[in-house]
Formats: C-alpha cells, sequence, structure tokens
C-alpha cells in the first residue's frame, strides 16, 4: 500500500464526525482530540495531513504482525466470502482450526479454547471457571496490573481505572516482584523473587486458603510497566498454587503471541498455568477475538455439566479466520524468532546506550518487542517523571516531542513503552531510536538530581 496524498479537508470531516458522535474510553470527552487516521503498513500508519508515523505503541500493543498484512487480509476476505457468521453452538471450520492453532502452541494439558470477543471478556470466563471448579470465590491479582473494563476484570485490576468501578466482590491485591521499586526492600532479584513469594503465600494464608480459587497474574506485566517476572517467580507462584489447591489464570492478553520472543511469555519459565487467556495479538486485533485456553482437568469439569456462560460472536468466523492466518504467517516469517532476535541483539542495547546518554531513564526492562523506560526526576531518589495515576508536563513534551519527530509512543504515567510490531525491521528500529534520542534531549531540562 503506498500512503496516498495529503487530504486535509477529509480528516476535518472525520475529526468532526467523531467529536460530533463518538464518546471515547477513558477520557473526559470535551478535553481530548483525536488523531483522525488514514491508513498504515507494516510497522507505519498515517494521518490525513500527510504525517507518517513509525508505530512504536503498536495501537495499544496488539498489532503484533503489523498493519495491512496481505495474508491476514485476504483470509478474512476469503472468509467473508465463503460465511460470514455462524451462531456459537454450531460447530464451523476456522474457529475449530484457530482453537487447534492456539492449543497446539499451550502445553500438552491444553486442548480446549472457550472463544470470547476480547481480553477482559476472557478474563471473566477465566474466573467463572475456576469458581466453578474450585468451589471458592476469591481472586488474587497483582497491585500493577490491568486485566479489562469489565466486572470482575477491571475489580482484579490494580491500577487507579479499578477504583470507581469496584463492583464485583471477592478480589484481593498483593505486590509482585519489582525491584526497581521494591516493595520488599530487596537489593537484587534472587531477594526479590523470595521475598515476593513469601508475601504472596502470607497473602493467601490470611485469606484463607480454602477461600482463594484463583491467582490472576499478567505472565509479564504490560499497561502496568513491562515488570518481567525474576527467575524462579512463575515457577514459585506454580508451587504456591499447587501447594494450596488454587488455580494459576496467566493473562496473555498482552504479552501472547511472540510479543516477548515465545508464543507464550510464561514459556520464559519451566511451569505451565491452569488457564491461559489470549486476545490482542492473537489476530494483530484485525477483527476483535479473544479467549480462553484450558486445561483438561478443568475442562472435565463440564463434561456433565453445564457451564454457564456464552457470547453471542464467540468465535467470530472472521474473527477466527484472521487468528489461523495471523498464527500460520507468524510461524512462517519466523516473526516469535524475529522478535526474540531484535529484542536481545538490537532493543536491548540500543536502550541502554540511550539510558546511558539521557538521565531521565532511570531504567530499561523488558524482552522481545515489549520493553518499559522508568522515567526519573533524579535517579539517586527515583523520582518519577509523573505521578502515579497521572501525566505530568515534562510526559507531555516527551510524547509531543515523539509524535512531531514521527514516532508514535506508548506511555502510561512515568514511563514509556516500546512495543513495535513482532515484524519491525532493524532499520525500523534504528529510525525509531534516532527520534527517541532527539525527544529525550528536548526534557533534559526536567532532570533535577546530579
Amino acid at each position: 500500500m503506498t500512503q496516498p496524498p495529503a487530504d486535509p479537508t477529509r480528516g476535518k470531516e472525520v475529526a468532526d464526525l467523531d467529536r460530533s458522535h463518538v464518546f471515547h474510553s477513558w477520557s473526559a470527552q470535551a478535553q481530548i482530540s483525536p488523531l483522525p487516521v488514514a491508513g498504515g503498513e507494516g510497522s507505519y500508519f498515517w494521518d490525513f495531513d500527510g504525517n507518517k508515523y513509525l508505530d512504536f505503541s503498536s495501537q495499544l500493543v496488539f498489532t503484533n504482525i503489523g498493519h495491512q498484512h496481505p495474508k491476514v487480509i485476504s483470509a478474512i476476505q476469503e472468509q467473508a466470502a465463503l460465511y460470514t457468521t455462524v451462531a456459537p453452538q454450531h460447530a464451523n471450520e476456522a474457529r475449530g482450526r484457530a482453537a487447534q492453532r492456539i492449543t497446539e502452541r499451550a502445553g500438552a494439558h491444553h486442548n480446549k479454547v472457550f472463544f470470547t470477543n476480547g481480553g477482559a471478556d476472557g478474563i471473566e470466563n477465566a474466573i467463572r471457571l475456576v469458581r466453578l471448579h474450585t468451589n471458592r470465590h476469591k481472586v488474587l491479582s497483582f497491585y500493577r496490573s490491568y486485566h479489562g473494563n469489565t466486572g470482575a476484570a477491571i475489580t482484579s485490576t490494580g491500577d487507579p481505572r479499578r477504583w470507581p468501578n469496584e463492583y464485583s466482590y471477592g478480589h484481593v491485591h498483593f505486590f509482585g516482584p519489582y525491584l526497581y521499586r521494591s516493595a520488599f526492600w530487596s537489593q537484587n532479584e534472587e531477594e526479590e523473587c523470595k521475598r515476593a513469594l513469601e508475601h504472596l503465600e502470607q497473602v493467601i494464608i490470611f485469606e484463607g486458603p480454602n477461600t482463594v480459587a484463583a491467582i490472576l497474574i499478567e505472565s509479564v506485566v504490560g499497561t502496568a510497566g513491562v515488570l518481567v517476572p525474576p527467575t524462579g517467580y512463575l515457577e514459585g507462584v506454580r508451587a504456591l498454587c499447587d501447594k494450596y489447591g488454587i488455580k494459576w489464570i496467566a493473562d496473555e492478553v498482552m504479552s501472547g503471541f511472540g510479543r516477548t520472543g515465545k508464543w507464550f511469555a510464561y514459556q520464559h519459565s519451566s511451569v505451565e498455568p491452569d488457564l491461559i487467556v489470549f486476545a490482542k495479538g492473537v489476530n494483530s486485533g484485525y477483527v476483535p477475538l479473544g479467549g480462553v485456553v484450558i486445561s483438561d482437568e478443568i475442562a472435565a469439569t463440564f463434561n456433565d455439566r453445564v457451564f454457564p456462560g456464552g457470547l453471542t460472536y464467540s468465535g467470530h468466523p472472521l474473527a477466527t479466520a484472521a487468528a489461523v492466518a495471523t498464527i500460520d504467517v507468524m510461524a512462517d516469517e519466523k516473526m516469535v524468532e524475529n522478535a526474540a532476535a531484535i529484542g536481545e541483539n538490537v532493543i536491548k542495547p540500543l536502550l541502554q546506550e540511550l539510558m546511558a546518554k539521557h538521565k531521565v531513564i532511570g531504567e530499561v526492562r523488558g524482552k522481545g518487542v515489549f520493553w518499559a523506560l522508568d522515567l526519573v526526576t533524579d535517579r539517586a531518589t527515583r523520582a518519577p517523571l509523573a505521578p502515579y495515576g497521572a501525566s505530568s508536563p515534562a510526559m507531555n513534551e516527551l510524547v509531543a516531542a515523539c509524535k512531531k519527530l514521527g514516532l508514535f509512543p506508548f506511555n502510561n504515567y512515568n514511563r514509556m513503552h516500546i512495543c513495535p510490531p513482532c515484524n519491525v525491521t532493524e532499520a525500523e528500529i534504528r529510525e525509531g531510536f534516532a527520534i527517541l534520542d532527539q525527544a529525550f534531549a528536548s526534557i533534559a531540562h526536567h532532570y533535577t538530581g546530579a
């Protein structure tokens, strides 16, 4: 696809239409000015004014194969011509093949998929499954987390979006490992891992093990900081679940399908969860789709017992056909391997160079094409560049500078996240980092430390 000529008049029409009729999420409606997007291809998208952006956000971290991959577009078109929709009670080839592709990339004891329309309803149904399976009600999750904006999912969430939405019951939060801002006064990853697991066990004990149905955690925490668990942490979670009869729900909505250089991020460990929730990268967001991969043990609970849940569009043919094509092109074009290699060999060293040059960067962390920069005003005190739950003039200036220079970032509070597509090229990464270098130089005056 070639970027078409600029058409500001059309852009204004799109913007005016949006402002007149569209109600946007997570926004005070009068205070936003959404960018009218005209199109995209690969790692880029563009607006109607002729501005082109290198997409280091993968939109909301879901275009894992980039924009407009021709093989996936073709698969959607072919499915639309064949059969556009079907009720969930019927069998459908696209749905069956998508479930097969997904389970083949999970553990040997994960052979069933319950399809949803996105990640949040995937979390809802995972919680429903474990509560019915265990006959327990409590769900434990990180304070630093995001699990979606539906009833149980938003109450499981730790970040401030939970605060005005706490209507579900039985949710308890705990601190996960985060060495840079340790809640446990740890000096190294080994201490952080050990103390975080001891803390989790104490929470289980004080909440009553026989009341806890599940531990729900993002395998790599996404929006809340790209927090990669230290070596041994997920193994420790698995051991605590087994000790107390608790089920482990792995939220892979953002971290799954190549984002960390593995099909699922938990696969950086040696253990398997009981349920795996996915969405986003399963079909690069081309058609809304999510779901839960279910262990054989939990699936067997419902062999002769009705599962009391369902969605009209569960496993929609267009969405699942897109998933089949996405997984196939990721495998054929070795995108997961590319994400792993480019993360280790290109992004990581470039981030280290950037941090050495700009003192406002306090820490860099991540895997694959999933990274975060923890931004500070003082490296000694680690004072954040923006407060928890809000932005700041410095962060606003940084994001504006990136966009002006042609880079679209993902930012949250005092962090900038680096999340390009899994098939991003080295040249595109280097282009993006040249822009980041200029953008960080423009906010150097906000650093107040030595």
